[in-house]
Order: C-alpha cells, then sequence, then structure tokens
C-alpha cells in the first residue's frame, strides 16, 4: 500500500463530465484527483455534437478554436441529410456552416442564434484528448487513467473523534487496473485516498450511485421503428464511402426505408465513421458478428464497399431516466451517472458539461470558505430540472424519427414510389429542423426555482426547443451581443463573478465591491456605455455568476450585500 493522497476533490470518471469538472477546479487551484479505470480517454467516437453553449464554455475556458479544429476538415460540410441509403436517393437535408465558416457566420446571426459560438460536429474522442490536455495543466490536478475508484465510504456526521486523523469526509481506495499494467499477474497496486468530496463520474452503470442506493426515475424501454430497443454501434474506416456516394457531402446521413433504419456520422472527415443500425431483435443483437456487421451496412450504404472494422459493440436506446438524487453527503454525481438519453440531438455529453460547470464554482467556494456548505444544496436544485428537461426533448425528438414509417414503396421506381418519397421528404424536412435547430434547447435552460436567483418579478419568455428569445430575466444564460471591436460580450465577463454596468449608468457600485470584498469574492465591474445594451438587459446594473447566469439585475445598489449573500447561498 502507497502512502495515502491527500486531495480536496476525488473525481471518479475522465468522460465529458469529469475532465470539464478537473478543468474547473484546476482554473480555480482547488486540489483534484481524477480515475478512471481505461487506459487512457475514449477510443471509440461516443457523442458526436458540441451544442453551441457548450462551446460557449469552452470559449470561457479558453480552448474553443482548439475545440473546433478537432474532428472534420475546416471545410467539411456538417450537413444532416435524410437518403433511402447511405448512397441511395436524398429526401431531406439541413444545410450547415463547416468549422471554418462557422466563427464568421455567428456574428451575422441574431435572434434565436444570437451567440458566441455556433455548434460544432465534432467526436466525443477528440474532445476528451483536448480537456484532458488542459486539465492536466493545473498543477493542483492529478489525473490518473489506468486507475479505479474500488471502495469509498463517507464519514458525514461521524464525529470527529471517530474520523480518520485527516479530518476528511470522504476515505477511498483506488487501485491499478490490470488494464494499464502489462504484466496481468502483478499485485494491483491500491493507494487511500482522503478527500473532502467525492464525484461520482462514472457513467451509466455508475458503482457509486449503486453504493449510495439512488435509483432512477423517468422512463424507459420505449420501443420504436428507429431509436427504440437494441442498437449495433460500429467503428469502421471505409476509404471508399465519398468516392462511391453520388450524394452531396454530409456529416451525418441517416437511411429511411423499409428494410432497415441506421445512421453514420463521420468522424474524421475522410475514412473513419461511427455506424449505428436499429436491430428488431434485442438477444440476437448481442450475437452479431463482424460479417454480419459488413452486411449491415452494405445494406444501409447501398451497395458493397470495403470497411474495416475498428470496434462494434451494443447499446439501448429508449432512454428517458434521470437518478432520484444527483447528492448524497459529501458525495455529489453528475454525466451519465445521473440522467440517461436516447442520442437524439445530442443532449447528454452537452448536459453533463453543463453538470460540472454548474458544481464546480460551487465546491471551489465551499472549499476556500467564501461560501457555506449549503450552497452546495443548490446543485440538484439546479441541475435536475435541468436534467428532467432534457431527456424530455430528446425523447421528443426520438419519437419524431422513430415513430416514423417508411413506406414499402419508398425506393420503387414508379409513380406510387414518387409519392412515397415526396410526403417522406415533407415529413424528413421539417423533423431535421425540429431534432438539430434547437436554440432553445441550447440557451433556454433556467434555474428560475433556485433559492440562489435574486428574482425581479418578470418572467421569462416561455421554453420552446426550436426558438429562443433572449432574456435578462434572472436565473438563465445573459444575452448575447458583439461588441465593436468584433470581441463577444461574453469575453469581458469575468471569470467568477461580474457585475456589468451598463449603458449611461451613474449608479455608484460601491457597495458591491465592497461586500464582494468582505465575503472573499473575486468581482469585477465591467462597464459598457452602449445604451442597446441597457435595452437588451432592461437593467443598468446586472450581476452574472461565475457560470454565466444572470443572477441578479436592478436600478441601484442599495442591497448589494444582500444580493451577494444570497446568490453565494448564505
Amino acid at each position: 500500500m502507497s502512502s495515502a493522497i491527500e486531495t480536496d476533490v476525488l473525481i471518479a470518471g475522465g468522460g465529458p463530465f469529469g475532465l470539464m469538472l478537473a478543468n474547473e477546479l484546476g482554473r480555480r487551484n482547488i486540489r483534484c484527483l481524477l480515475v478512471d479505470p481505461k487506459p487512457s480517454t475514449a477510443f471509440n467516437p461516443q457523442a458526436n455534437a458540441t451544442q453551441a453553449r457548450t462551446m460557449e464554455h469552452f470559449r470561457r475556458l479558453g480552448f474553443a478554436n482548439e475545440i473546433r479544429a478537432q474532428g472534420l476538415p475546416p471545410h467539411h460540410p456538417t450537413d444532416i441529410a435524410y437518403l433511402t441509403r447511405f448512397s441511395g436517393i436524398e429526401l431531406a437535408r439541413l444545410r450547415l456552416p463547416t468549422a471554418a465558416a462557422a466563427p464568421q457566420a455567428i456574428k451575422a446571426m441574431s435572434g434565436s442564434w444570437s451567440a458566441a459560438e455556433l455548434p460544432h460536429r465534432v467526436s466525443q474522442k477528440f474532445v476528451e484528448v483536448c480537456l484532458r490536455k488542459h486539465a492536466e495543466q493545473f498543477a493542483s490536478n492529478d489525473i490518473r487513467y489506468g486507475w479505479k475508484l474500488a471502495s469509498f465510504t463517507d464519514q458525514t456526521g461521524i464525529s470527529h473523534s471517530n474520523q480518520n486523523a485527516s479530518s476528511k469526509p470522504i476515505q477511498a481506495l483506488i487501485e491499478r487496473g490490470s488494464e494499464s499494467n502489462s504484466n496481468q499477474s502483478a499485485a494491483s497496486e491500491k493507494i487511500e485516498v482522503h478527500a473532502q468530496y467525492l464525484i461520482g463520474a462514472d457513467g451509466a452503470r455508475s458503482f457509486i450511485r449503486h453504493q449510495l442506493e439512488i435509483p432512477w426515475g423517468g422512463a424507459t424501454g420505449f420501443k420504436r421503428n428507429f431509436m427504440g430497443g437494441k442498437m449495433l454501434a460500429v467503428y469502421l474506416k471505409a476509404p471508399r464511402f465519398y468516392e462511391r456516394n453520388v450524394n452531396d457531402r454530409a456529416w451525418m446521413y441517416v437511411a429511411v426505408n423499409p428494410e432497415l433504419r441506421a445512421f453514420i456520422m463521420s468522424v474524421d472527415g475522410e475514412s473513419e465513421f461511427a455506424f449505428h443500425v436499429q436491430m428488431s431483435d434485442d438477444a440476437a443483437t448481442e450475437a452479431l458478428t463482424s460479417d454480419d456487421a459488413k452486411r449491415l451496412f452494405a445494406l444501409a450504404y447501398g451497395q458493397a464497399i470495403d470497411i474495416e472494422i475498428l470496434s462494434m459493440a451494443t447499446w439501448l436506446a429508449g432512454h428517458a431516466l434521470v437518478a432520484e438524487s444527483f447528492q448524497k453527503g459529501h458525495v455529489f454525481l453528475g454525466g451519465d451517472a445521473v440522467h440517461l438519453f436516447t442520442p437524439t440531438g445530442g443532449l447528454g455529453y452537452n448536459t453533463a458539461v453543463e453538470d460540472a460547470v454548474n458544481l464546480g464554482w460551487k465546491l471551489a467556494a465551499v472549499i476556500k470558505g467564501t461560501a457555506q456548505p449549503q450552497l452546495l444544496d443548490s446543485y440538484e436544485l439546479e441541475r435536475k430540472p435541468l436534467a428532467v428537461r432534457n431527456t424530455s426533448y430528446a425523447r421528443q425528438f426520438a419519437d419524431s424519427i422513430g415513430l416514423f414509417d417508411a413506406d414499402p414503396q419508398l425506393e420503387a421506381a414508379t409513380s406510387e414510389g414518387e409519392q412515397a418519397r415526396s410526403i417522406a421528404s415533407d415529413y424528413l424536412n421539417g423533423h431535421v429542423r425540429r431534432e438539430f435547430n434547437i436554440p432553445g434547447v441550447t440557451f433556454g435552460g433556467r434555474y428560475d426555482q433556485s433559492p440562489l436567483i435574486v428574482t425581479d418579478g418578470t418572467h421569462a419568455p416561455e421554453d420552446a426547443a426550436n426558438t429562443y428569445t433572449p432574456s435578462a430575466c434572472p436565473g438563465g444564460r445573459p444575452p448575447h451581443a458583439w461588441m465593436p471591436d468584433g470581441s463577444s460580450l461574453f469575453d469581458s465577463f469575468n471569470f467568477e463573478w461580474t457585475l456589468l454596468v451598463l449603458g449611461q449608468a451613474t449608479e455608484n457600485t460601491e457597495k458591491f465591491v465592497q461586500a464582494a470584498a468582505k465575503h472573499g469574492l473575486d468581482l469585477k465591474v465591467v462597464r459598457h456605455s452602449s445604451s442597446e445594451l441597457a435595452q437588451l438587459y432592461e437593467a443598468h446594473l446586472v450581476l452574472i455568476r461565475p457560470d454565466q447566469i444572470v443572477a441578479w439585475r436592478g436600478s441601484n445598489a442599495i442591497h448589494a450585500e444582500a444580493i451577494l449573500k444570497q446568490t453565494c447561498g448564505f
């Protein structure tokens, strides 16, 4: 047994939630140990769509451009196309900007798409590499792949005299996994860890959630023609995919025909793809061989082409599950450990990133002593309703495409076939916009019921998937604007707390500055004289939280200390 490790936060799991949290904590100089039993970051593509709000958080951390450079080549189309087969007759398409065009394209957008960033089509495997690289740059972080959480106890509530000498509530044991040890017979190395908090970032089968006996809520087992039931996932190389395909290039192709339903996403824009096909027999799916996968791919593609299978596995579509609790004692859960999606709309990974953003600043504030421990109770209060909301949206998108029946005549070279394709085209052109043009889902998440939000009696615009009305009503994302110098308004925000002073305001902000200093808060006063911004925010003073959420807005600083105390959980 090696010497024990003392840390502030132990994170079990190195996926998007765990790595994003390590970045949030590392940036704040909080000691953090992250363990993951895999030898390294993900090999398989997994999630493939980074939503605009997630890109704004990557921008906040300083590496959005680095993420946008990953995945598809800069000028590769990011379209979503629906076809009878991948190389068959095109039925519908949503054309979207390339990675190269996105930074300029977003500056010309307004209304629902008034944002600092556009979405980006990139495999999770590339995102994780970037997140890991940045997390490892912080001296306070210890990132260990090839290690797993073997056991833990939370001594919260046990008297100090009975606790470990470290006085830290979390007593854990981590173990170097056999996957990372070339000598399979060697005794595994074990290390004790004493931590203030334990974070369950360990995925859908979360060992931590099971040990805490936290059950799932919601629903599962939805059966649909597509995106419901057992799916076969194949990570493959198909060097002639584009060469043999007469259709315009796309990022994602969805095959709709009476014989099978499938989709494929480009991983590198050249030869690597993530192929998923709906199976009707759950038991038989587990017995599929690589030859079966090649046969199914040929059916979906519409002709036989050579492919190399890199990996294959099965997964279950049809989830809309949210854990009954996100925290217990000094243990917190996030990502797939507390919400499971059918991946329509790409919401699972993006919801996980915002879990980390929300939890990160709160953990840091409590550990540094600038907030009371009850601030952490707001994590579940804020994030659980968003998880319920987002799983519900994903279910709606899955129903929209999964319950659509492919007409038996869809591929026929007849007048009946033409009519069937026309009907399918109308429906699928509507669906692709319902699922993939979702600024309301992306930007409209709110914390209206949170005790940390200082309400002003106004109401936010109605929540809708496909439209978003920017609003500075406390509890939501701040409205975005581009500055005369070409920078984003968000770029002027402090990493921690920001007090916006807008328009020709003459209000004295000293009370906010003094109250922030008194409570150890890193508050920056940011002035923008634009009257348009004052009109956009409908206030002269606006308090922005570290996770870029409007905490309060008003016209004067009379109650500054009370406002800061409420927004920090006092």
